[in-house]
């Protein structure tokens, strides 16, 4: 077993400061909401206190509550000073950058529940150290729908389940520009399957070489953000080239691609 405490100070964290561990978790807020879309509104959500909870405290290790007792790890945070106004406490507070590597990615046993701040010698169980709190979990290639941001996130950190799983398969996959419902149909048929594929598209920002695409994108580089990617058909690992195609020219018949969509052949 490791703890929170061992990991960080293994990162450098001052032994003899004074810190404590930090978990928000709010029944009124979306506070992961509010981190993911707001992070300047989730920092003063975490420096205003009503009353003085962090007195004499160095640095706070923050966390967010998930369910049950667990909580993930974003940040530790050195207190510069604090101002009483007439509504509590507001502190000024310093993202300490040499732990950027663990925020969002480890995840903690919070023990004492009720007691949302404790102060750092309380021991508090390391349950899994994850890709990072926007990372999507491969459950099923048929469930399996994805916005380009998701998989350019993907794509660009390797995540090692999603390039065992797409790279294993070749098949037909499908691109739906949700803004305007038109159709791209494609077909995977390399040595590196649809993961290699799809790594076209982020390699291309979204057009992967398609030519109604490419002019989308060329012309408002944001509407890649747009296009969502899902798997049409799982196709054997010895299909050639032809069969592939003949496989994808049926979709596109069938879906309309080519007539009112994004295929261009």
């Amino acid at each position: 077993m490791i703890t929170i405490q061992e990991l960080l100070y293994n990162r450098g964290l001052n032994r003899l400061a004074k810190i404590k561990l930090v978990r928000h978790k709010d029944k009124r807020l979306d506070l992961y909401n509010l981190y993911r879309t707001d992070r300047n509104s989730f920092w003063d959500y975490q420096n205003t206190q009503s009353k003085d909870v962090f007195k004499g405290v160095d640095y706070i290790v923050s966390f967010i509550g998930e369910e049950g007792v667990f909580a993930r790890f974003i940040g530790v945070f050195k207190i510069l000073n604090k101002e009483q106004t007439e509504y509590g406490f507001k502190y000024s507070m310093l993202d300490i950058s040499d732990y950027d590597d663990l925020k969002e990615r480890v995840i903690i046993r919070w023990e004492n529940a009720i007691s949302w701040h404790q102060w750092i010698k309380n021991e508090m169980e390391v349950v899994e150290i994850c890709p990072g709190l926007h990372y999507k979990r491969f459950s099923d290639y048929f469930d399996l729908i994805l916005s380009y941001s998701e998989l350019e996130e993907i794509i660009t950190n390797q995540y090692n389940d999603w390039r065992t799983v797409l790279s294993s398969i070749k098949g037909i996959y499908l691109i739906t520009d949700i803004n305007t419902g038109k159709l791209y149909v494609g077909s995977a048929y390399g040595e590196n399957g649809i993961w290699g594929r799809w790594s076209d598209y982020i390699s291309t920002s979204g057009h992967g070489n398609n030519k109604i695409l490419r002019k989308l994108i060329s012309d408002n580089n944001s509407d890649k953000f747009n296009l969502q990617f899902s798997i049409l058909m799982i196709l054997p690992k010895t299909v050639t080239a032809d069969e592939a195609i003949s496989k994808e020219q049926l979709f596109k018949r069938k879906l309309g691609s080519n007539s009112f969509g994004l295929n261009a052949n």
